[in-house]
């Protein structure tokens, strides 16, 4: 099953509110659908895949790095309660933008850092956000990450959704996920 870049309105205790998508990928999807979870104003995250010419892969497939996919995030907010310039700055400080296809122990294409826009304006503020960060100085090399229109958007299978939460002490969980999460809201 795929999803394309859609906007909807989404009932809230009587409220209609307006919903809008991201996606974003930065190495393990497990890491940052964890971190953006802790995030007021997002309705929903999908663990997915993103930007590769396989049709309906799965994670062995992608695992592989011959699919052209990426591990993604597909976020659901609230524009209202989150907006999409905040997003992206955790996006950037949740991992190494300068790393490329590469996230601490985690190699390979389909850990690239990425961001799918779902329209013009996300195109402008994503674009403009990476130049603003690569002429600050604030890091050595230059930013790898890659800004690409979504095509489609793949959920990953069913174990991959809330992995954090379903398995907090599962040793990756342990060592790597939650240093990520402590680290970036200190």
């Amino acid at each position: 099953m795929f999803f394309t870049a859609i906007y909807c309105n989404y009932e809230n205790k009587g409220k209609i509110i307006n919903m809008k998508h991201a996606t974003f990928g930065a190495g393990c999807f497990w890491c940052i659908e964890a971190i953006f979870d802790h995030l007021d104003g997002i309705i929903d995250i999908q663990a997915g895949y993103s930007g590769g010419t396989t049709k309906n892969p799965n994670y062995e497939q992608v695992c592989k790095g011959n699919t052209g996919h990426a591990e993604v995030i597909q976020v659901t907010f609230d524009p209202l309660l989150i907006s999409y310039n905040k997003l992206l700055k955790t996006f950037w400080e949740s991992h190494d933008p300068t790393s490329l296809n590469r996230q601490g122990a985690d190699y390979g294409t389909q850990y690239r850092s990425v961001i799918f826009y779902h329209d013009k304006e996300q195109n402008k503020i994503a674009s403009e956000a990476k130049d603003l960060l690569d002429n600050t100085g604030i890091y050595t090399n230059p930013i790898v990450t890659e800004i690409k229109p979504l095509d489609i958007f793949y959920k990953a299978e069913e174990y991959h959704q809330d992995y954090y939460n379903k398995n907090k002490n599962a040793p990756y969980c342990k060592m790597v996920i939650q240093p990520k999460i402590n680290l970036l809201f200190k």
